[in-house]
């Protein structure tokens, strides 16, 4: 796919991850649609965009809430057009051992509200908006692509029961609608990022961070642009479809 001039949306693109991927798009001169719950943040991120010379656009949404997810895309449709790509990035972690015991006694166990919590906004998330963009293109005629963001952890990690499950069901969810929506001329990947330097991984203890890198074989974190560039090979290789692409310093969860 040729970028330019081509509507992209990308959740969670307010800051890190998804901001990273909207500049590198931007750069080929695709049009952003930047969906994330902060409004604020949202402003900044145009704004930054805008001085790189690249065009996009704010919406606020809940991609966990199936009303403004409908919303959200209609208003991306009404503002900037019909819609020919979609990066589901947007995502949460609530860590937490399944149970946490010292001495045979039972001090805590990982609860239903925060399972539900990343689940809900990493894998209902990812349905929601996926489904949105996908009937919006079929009804369009148009081609596109979606970029799903899965997870090195997608095959287990310890205290992320929750965000392995999600995860290991968005790489399911990239097969499963690649096969089905091929016949419209859609194309679905995604990426699987290892650690990367961001918000989330800036908040770790010293010690865990030393003990992660020290497990990466390229010995330290990625960056987002790393990963910004493995969407972009995605939406530029016409043939790509119904693959994880894992960029993750060859880190083996």
């Amino acid at each position: 796919m040729t970028l330019q001039d081509c509507i992209i949306a990308i959740t969670g693109g307010a800051r890190g991850l998804g901001l990273a991927m909207a500049e590198r798009l931007g750069r080929e001169g695709a049009i952003l649609a930047l969906l994330d719950r902060d409004g604020e943040q949202l402003d900044e991120a145009v704004g930054r965009l805008a001085d790189a010379g690249i065009t996009a656009r704010g919406f606020v949404v809940d991609v966990a809430d199936e009303g403004s997810v409908t919303a959200a895309f209609s208003a991306v449709t009404e503002a900037l057009g019909p819609l020919d790509g979609l990066v589901n990035n947007a995502g949460i972690v609530r860590d937490g051992l399944l149970v946490k015991a010292r001495d045979g006694e039972v001090l805590e166990t990982l609860s239903l509200e925060r399972w539900r919590q990343v689940i809900d906004v990493n894998l209902t998330g990812v349905f929601l908006c996926g489904r949105e963009a996908a009937a919006r293109m079929v009804e369009a005629g148009r081609p596109g692509v979606i970029v799903n963001i899965s997870s090195v952890v997608r095959g287990g990690n310890v205290g992320q029961s929750n965000y392995a499950a999600a995860k290991a069901g968005v790489a399911s969810l990239t097969v499963t609608w690649a096969q089905e929506l091929a016949r419209h001329g859609i194309r679905v990947g995604a990426v699987a990022p290892g650690f990367i330097e961001t918000e989330m991984t800036a908040e770790l203890r010293e010690d865990i961070r030393e003990r992660i890198t020290g497990g990466i074989p390229l010995g330290h974190m990625g960056q987002p642009d790393d990963i910004a560039e493995s969407v972009a090979f995605i939406f530029a290789n016409d043939y790509f479809t119904g693959r994880v692409v894992e960029c993750d310093g060859g880190l083996r969860v």
